[in-house]
């Protein structure tokens, strides 16, 4: 054979393969199964005019509703601040485009994957305008993917099972119970802070910025850990409840038992009263800042009030 010849013949063999290749993407169907499996629930344009959506997990109903850019929840005719970080989350998983690979497009088996009357029920707003309903049955049998249909369609998808958490945790996982709820954005940090002053059973601990340090007075360190009283500072800035309380409850507790005021730098004052403990070891606070409620759990007290040799380096 000639080397034109033999040329001809292995330009011909790679023409061939070439087609075979092309032909496994063009005719397999797994590759068509991961092209339409590639889905986003919300467009970009749609998720920006949500303001309102709905969560009903069968048992429990929470609605959730944008003030002025911030999120609130709906609750047993309560409306308490929520997490941003957490409503972004959870609006992420639909407004993503993602693997969504279709499992079946008949009302037939609807049953079978919990997509009945039995379904939970996610539903996105543009006011009373409904931009996204979505059902949300079972879990497939390894416990990786749930099921999902769109109010309306016959399609059923399988996907990411962690929408299941958002669903079915406690209302108290959706509140931003920070007590300067303002540092969940990171609107107000340390850098901001000029002056940490605690008064607790007659004692004050008071905490003065001094260049890059921190001056303690009140009590007596002899040897501060600078780290520590850092870790310490920023704790009592990110300082969290365990849930709201409402004003009726609220209007028999005194709250003159401990204080905590904070002092920044644009001349801003926050204080914090901090009632005793009642019979299980809780307080409750109430902020100047805000006119919520917290309920404070033992372990953040013991955190929030220290003592002077919790400061000194080891």
């Amino acid at each position: 054979m000639t080397y034109k010849n033999r040329l001809i013949f292995l330009l011909s063999v790679i023409f061939a393969l070439l087609l075979i290749y092309a032909g496994s993407f063009i005719f397999n169907p797994d590759v068509s199964n991961s092209r339409s499996a590639s889905h986003v629930w919300l467009d970009a344009n749609a998720a920006d005019k949500v303001n309102r959506f709905v969560l009903d997990n069968g048992w429990n109903k929470f609605e959730f509703i944008k003030k002025n850019d911030q999120w609130f929840v709906k609750y047993n005719n309560n409306e308490y601040p929520a997490r941003r970080f957490r409503i972004d989350d959870f609006l992420g998983v639909f407004t993503a485009r993602s693997q969504w690979p279709i499992r079946s497009s008949s009302a037939e088996v609807y049953d079978r994957f919990g997509l009945d009357e039995r379904a939970s029920r996610v539903t996105f707003y543009d006011n009373f305008s409904i931009l996204l309903d979505l059902f949300l049955g079972d879990d497939d049998i390894l416990g990786r993917e749930s099921y999902f249909r769109e109010a309306g369609k016959s399609e059923i998808r399988s996907g990411d099972i962690g929408v299941r958490t958002y669903l079915t945790s406690a209302v108290t996982s959706w509140y931003n119970l920070r007590l300067i709820p303002q540092t969940e954005n990171r609107n107000v940090t340390i850098n901001d802070l000029q002056r940490l002053s605690i008064y607790h059973e007659g004692a004050s601990q008071i905490f003065s910025r001094s260049g890059r340090s921190w001056e303690i007075s009140g009590i007596n360190v002899e040897n501060p850990d600078m780290a520590n009283v850092v870790e310490f500072i920023n704790f009592v800035l990110n300082a969290e409840g365990e849930d709201f309380i409402d004003a009726k409850t609220a209007s028999e507790i005194d709250f003159n038992y401990s204080r905590i005021i904070l002092e920044f730098g644009n001349g801003d004052i926050i204080t914090t009263s901090v009632s005793g403990p009642d019979e299980m070891n809780k307080r409750y606070a109430k902020v100047s800042s805000s006119d919520y409620i917290y309920q404070i759990p033992l372990w953040v007290t013991v955190r929030l009030f220290r003592t002077a040799d919790s400061f000194e380096t080891e």
